[in-house]
């Protein structure tokens, strides 16, 4: 039966292996070099690439790729599955794995039995390595594919591969000025804001699909890490998504959702939380001055084109975006005095704006209207360029 099923899946594999897109992100380089662990979780929101990179290490490393939610797998024991499927395999790759059942008590066996063997999952959150019931945090390398750079949409766009930045608070004039000679970079900003976080653009209907990202998140993803979640949890999230969306403050406010949704406050904290781990949202704190399980000073939608692709209150887009390029190189924190800045990132003041937006005490303005930098303000667009 196993024999039977091992084929299937091989066909399986083989057919979406035949069906990637031959451009692949820019991401996927680095983060090949870095994939050599033999036990590694790969997270990151949905649509970001996962599948298909792991179909091409699959294919490169002469693994058996398995999606976790295959239908087909319900009615096995898939620890037997996978004892069969690494007898003949040097490595086994579980998309989605949150999906199987028991599934952290089977990495564990596999991982102990299996010693010369590679074990590469993925899900959309690396909060799936604690919700485990074995104790797999230091068997498995945890690994993030982000969405995508805007250096990554102008490669898809252009075919070019221009230079990453590893700061966007140095010296910035040349950089700049070789890339605009290269490319319309505020043309391609525009578009990119709209629609380019996510490789799937390129296959069109991209707010339909972006809508369905967000459905499967909260409807599925969701409860797997968070337990029992009822539809009255599941209104609170998208009223959640729905306020960020179109409110002009980027925060909400917890005592009267917490009436208007019959919601305790310890359970909405607990879902903002699962939002925020999950990526759905960034929640922005004040240094050293707020609890893990809060709702910050700011939140944002973690995706910042959401706030065009659903027509929403795009001036929050500048924080969004600011927010969710800087957190991936290091902690970003709200300010304890915004008269003085909107953010403070590695000790710097940060001022987030157009073009009427005044330098305040901030050390740097980052600016969406300007193409080139100017004394200490940035253009917001090389904050797409560190990955």
């Amino acid at each position: 039966m196993y024999d039977q099923i091992i084929e299937r899946l091989e066909i399986q594999m083989n057919r979406m292996i035949s069906y990637l897109p031959e451009k692949r992100r820019l991401f996927f380089q680095d983060l090949e070099e870095r994939f050599t662990p033999r036990a590694i979780l790969l997270y990151g929101p949905r649509g970001t690439g996962k599948t298909t990179f792991l179909l091409s290490m699959a294919k490169k490393n002469g693994f058996l790729y398995v999606s976790g939610d295959d239908l087909s797998l319900l009615n096995v024991s898939f620890h037997e599955l996978a004892q069969e499927i690494l007898k003949n395999y040097p490595g086994i790759v579980i998309d989605e794995v949150h999906f199987l059942k028991n599934w952290s008590v089977i990495l564990k066996v596999l991982y102990d039995t299996f010693p010369g063997k590679t074990i590469w999952v993925s899900d959309s959150s690396s909060i799936v390595m604690k919700k485990g019931t074995s104790d797999l945090s230091r068997r498995f390398v945890l690994m993030k594919l982000p969405l995508m750079s805007f250096r990554e949409f102008i490669h898809f766009e252009t075919g070019k591969v221009l230079e990453k930045l590893n700061s966007p608070f140095v010296p910035l004039s040349d950089y700049a000025a070789s890339l605009m000679k290269q490319v319309d970079v505020m043309s391609l900003f525009r578009d990119y804001r709209e629609k380019g976080t996510r490789p799937f653009y390129r296959e069109g209907n991209f707010r339909e699909r972006m809508m369905n990202i967000l459905d499967k998140t909260i409807y599925y993803d969701i409860p797997h890490l968070i337990g029992t979640v009822t539809e009255n949890h599941i209104g609170v999230m998208k009223a959640i998504v729905g306020h960020l969306l179109y409110s002009r403050i980027p925060t909400i406010n917890i005592e009267s959702m917490s009436r208007e949704w019959g919601v305790g406050k310890q359970k909405l904290y607990q879902l903002l939380h699962v939002m925020e781990e999950i990526e759905l949202v960034n929640i922005v704190r004040k240094e050293r001055a707020e609890k893990p399980f809060s709702k910050g000073s700011k939140i944002f939608l973690a995706d910042p084109s959401m706030y065009h692709v659903f027509e929403g209150e795009t001036g929050n887009f500048r924080e969004a975006f600011v927010v969710f390029a800087l957190k991936e190189k290091g902690k970003i924190y709200a300010s304890k005095n915004e008269e003085e800045a909107d953010f403070i990132f590695e000790g710097m003041k940060l001022e987030v704006g157009g073009k009427r937006k005044k330098r305040k005490s901030s050390d740097f303005v980052i600016r969406d209207d300007i193409d080139l930098p100017v004394r200490n303000s940035i253009p917001m667009w090389v904050l797409g360029m560190l990955w």
